[in-house]
C-alpha cells in the first residue's frame, strides 16, 4: 500500500466508517459523544504535531483573519437576524427555550461548548482534514466540499435530517473560512458563534442526544 492509498484508507476509516458505526450504535452513545470526539481529536493532533510539514502556528494564530473578518461577522449578523425571525414564526413555542427555561444550563453551554465540542471538531474536520489529505485532494474546492460532506455525515448520529443539513451548510462555511484564513482559531470563533446561536435560539434540540453537539 503506497502513501496515497494509505491516506484514502485512513480517510475512509475516520470520516466514513466511524460515523456509520456511530449511527448504528447511537442509542448507546448519548453520553459518550464528547469523550469519543476528544479521543479522536487527540489522535489527529498527535499525527499533526508529528508531521514536520505541518505548520503549528496555524493552531493558535489568527492567520489571514483580516481577509475574512468582515464577511464572517456580517454574515453571522444577517444569518442570526433572519434565522431568529424565521424560527420565531414557524416554531414560536421553542423560541429561545434554553435561556428562558434553563438559564444556568445555558450559561454552562456558553462556557463548555466551544471547548468540548467546537475545538475538537475544528481540529478534526478542518485543520487535520485540510493538511492530511491535501496530497490526495489537491484542489482546495474539493477539500472544502468533501470536508463539509463528512462533517454532515458525522452528524447522522443525531438521526434527523435537520442536523445533517445544518452541519453541511455550516461545514461549507467553516471549511471556506479555513481555506481563506488558514487558522484553526478563526474557525473556532465562527463555529462557536453559529453553534451557540443555534442552541440559544432553540434549534439546538435537533443537535442534542444527551451531550453537547
Amino acid at each position: 500500500m503506497n502513501a496515497n492509498q494509505y491516506r484514502w484508507f485512513e480517510f475512509t476509516l475516520i470520516f466514513v466508517l466511524l460515523p456509520l458505526l456511530g449511527f448504528g450504535l447511537r442509542e448507546h452513545l448519548a453520553n459518550w459523544l464528547i469523550p469519543a470526539l476528544i479521543i479522536l481529536m487527540s489522535v489527529c493532533c498527535m499525527l499533526l504535531l508529528g508531521d514536520p510539514h505541518f505548520k503549528r502556528f496555524r493552531l493558535t494564530s489568527l492567520g489571514q483573519f483580516s481577509a475574512v473578518k468582515r464577511r464572517l461577522f456580517s454574515f453571522f449578523f444577517l444569518g442570526a437576524l433572519f434565522s431568529g425571525m424565521f424560527y420565531g414564526i414557524i416554531h414560536q413555542g421553542n423560541w429561545f427555550t434554553l435561556p428562558r427555561n434553563s438559564f444556568n444550563d445555558w450559561l454552562l453551554l456558553l462556557l463548555l461548548y466551544p471547548v468540548l465540542s467546537v475545538i475538537p471538531q475544528e481540529l478534526i474536520f478542518r485543520t487535520y482534514f485540510f493538511h492530511r489529505y491535501k496530497r490526495i485532494m489537491p484542489k482546495k474546492t474539493v477539500r472544502i466540499i468533501v470536508s463539509a460532506t463528512v462533517f454532515a455525515l458525522a452528524h447522522i448520529v443525531y438521526a434527523n435530517w435537520i442536523a445533517v443539513g445544518l452541519a453541511f451548510l455550516g461545514g461549507l462555511l467553516f471549511a471556506f473560512t479555513y481555506a481563506q484564513s488558514r487558522s484553526t482559531f478563526v474557525c473556532v470563533i465562527e463555529h462557536s458563534l453559529w453553534g451557540l446561536w443555534m442552541f440559544t435560539l432553540g434549534i439546538g434540540s435537533y443537535l442534542d442526544s444527551g451531550a453537547f453537539n
